[in-house]
């Protein structure tokens, strides 16, 4: 196999972080969290619709463009491992779950959700 054709193999391979990352107000007591299976990616298009104004939350959208970024906190709030079974593909209940979990953590210290 060439180099190139190796390399494309190990990308192809790579697994991403997974799990739930979180977007905080520091003036609010808002936040909104996301589940994902890649986190830099969804916090990468998350970050890249906030700045654009496209992003879905309105709410969230709006207090964005009203008091900038720098009033943000963005932080993972918990990596989901992958299986040592490797035939394991879908982590979608995991990731629900553990979604539901923060979610609950999250409104026992009174945090508000976009």
């Amino acid at each position: 196999m060439d180099r190139k054709k190796e390399l494309k193999e190990q990308y192809r391979q790579m697994k991403p972080d997974m799990g739930i990352f979180i977007i905080r107000s520091t003036l609010s007591n808002k936040c909104f969290i996301k589940k994902t299976p890649n986190l830099k990616g969804a916090m990468n298009s998350t970050l890249f619709q906030l700045e654009g104004g496209g992003h879905p939350n309105r709410e969230l959208q709006k207090e964005w463009k009203d008091c900038g970024e720098e009033k943000f906190i963005i932080e993972i709030l918990e990596k989901l491992e992958y299986d040592k079974d490797e035939l394991r593909t879908d982590y979608t209940e995991d990731l629900t779950l553990l979604q539901m979990i923060w979610e609950e953590k999250l409104a026992k210290e009174n945090l508000e959700f976009y």
